[in-house]
């Protein structure tokens, strides 16, 4: 991607939307309309989301994002990897998605590190004999990527078994993988996106958007209100309606040469459709207009 101006480099995600597969999540807008609303609002690829919202057949897919002139760039896979129990099970689970992935086009498989526990609301704290297995998995993980052309973009996650700083900062000089640095997420773990993406350097792979509110975070990281209720509630904000420094981040990363894509995705749960133009395309649209009055 070489040369491509920022604003070109600016896609969507099915969860800006409130499309998630978690059961009881939220109300699911429609696929057509979601991917309507993207190219109204000036995005010009999407991630997967989750199983089945979007068709992974390429003679299904390829009609409905080239109708709106977009393209497929990623999508977000959840994978237990630190139990050596249930690594191989997990690892067949990772190689079909990647046969998914790289069949639709896509680039980038994003790797959640997900947690054996439900919910997000409990915090993961591996030990040193699941860290040596989570490396174990994550290795063999990332020759299923590559063999399939894809590349492997670890994003730590709340509530995952990579999330905080600290833990960031470990896997950087215990493995090889690339990120897929989530604003939102490294926020409310208690992090700075701009430091993980200097103690990053290169390897920042792609980037997920969002800002956050200053007080829900606090109320999330001290247990006082769930993770998906404080989601309902408007944790993830539009860019530049939050406390996170996104410019800043934008800036360095350019500045630095990064080519990648960035998503806005912001994690949304609706309780019910919204009228046109408002909700999710709304925020989105406040999140456009931001990344484009920064100049770049």
């Amino acid at each position: 991607m070489g040369g491509v101006a920022f604003l070109e480099r600016i896609a969507g995600a099915p969860i800006t939307w409130g499309v998630d597969g978690a059961p009881g999540w939220g109300f699911l807008m429609d696929r057509d309309r979601v991917l309507d609303e993207m190219q109204q609002v000036g995005l010009r690829a999407t991630e997967l989301g989750p199983d089945g919202y979007l068709p992974v057949d390429p003679e299904d897919l390829d009609p409905l994002l080239e109708a709106r002139r977009m393209q497929l760039v990623g999508g977000f896979v959840p994978v237990r990897l630190y139990r050596d129990d249930l690594l191989a099970a997990e690892l067949d689970y990772a190689a079909r998605a990647a046969a998914t992935l790289a069949g639709t086009g896509a680039r980038t498989f994003v790797l959640g590190p997900a947690s054996v526990l439900p919910g997000y609301d409990r915090p993961v704290e591996l030990t040193e004999e699941e860290w040596t297995v989570f490396d174990r998995g994550l290795r063999s993980l990332m020759r299923i990527c590559a063999d399939r052309g894809l590349v492997t973009a670890l994003h730590p996650h709340w509530a995952m078994a990579v999330d905080r700083p600290e833990q960031i900062e470990r896997l950087l000089e215990t493995s090889p993988v690339d990120l897929c640095l989530d604003t939102g997420h490294v926020a409310l773990s208690g992090g700075d996106p701009l430091e993980v993406a200097r103690m990053a350097g290169g390897r920042v792979a792609h980037v997920h958007l969002k800002d956050v509110d200053e007080r829900m975070a606090e109320e999330v990281r001290a247990g006082e209100r769930p993770f998906r209720q404080a989601v309902v509630d408007g944790l993830f904000r539009p860019l530049g309606e939050g406390y996170v420094d996104v410019a800043g981040l934008v800036r360095h990363l350019e500045a630095s040469g990064y080519q990648g894509w960035y998503v806005l995705e912001q994690d949304a749960a609706l309780v019910a459709s919204p009228a046109p133009g408002e909700g999710p395309m709304r925020d989105a649209a406040t999140s456009v207009r931001y990344l484009a009055e920064l100049g770049m």
